[in-house]
């Protein structure tokens, strides 16, 4: 998917451009983590809680990081939801950079799951 992209901007607008024809809308970054989450957490159902989707989206994140060795998977709960352990700290980062980072890993998502 990254293909032929140099910057992140570029990467990151690909990638929406191809969710807008998958969805028929732009989604800002909270609502890919959610989708990420809704993927790697099995919990497909039509309609969560906004504690569970806060869930889903910490999933997401905590799957996304693990790729770079933050988090590693620690088991699935009875209900069927991941939980993971931390493993390292995280970069102390400005917001700006935060979500940057966050970006390039859901990137690589999309790489490896194309």
């Amino acid at each position: 998917m990254s293909e032929g992209y140099d910057s992140l901007a570029e990467r990151w607008a690909a990638l929406e451009g191809e969710l807008v024809e998958r969805f028929g809308k732009r989604p800002d970054l909270n609502a890919i983590l959610f989708l990420i989450g809704i993927q790697e957490s099995g919990q497909d159902r039509d309609s969560f809680t906004k504690e569970e989707k806060q869930d889903l989206m910490h999933v997401a994140v905590c799957h996304l990081l693990s790729a770079s060795g933050y988090y590693a998977l620690e088991g699935i709960d009875e209900d069927g939801w991941p939980h993971y352990t931390q493993l390292k700290a995280l970069p102390a980062f400005s917001l700006a950079e935060q979500e940057n980072f966050i970006k390039d890993h859901v990137l690589l998502y999309f790489d490896q799951h194309a």
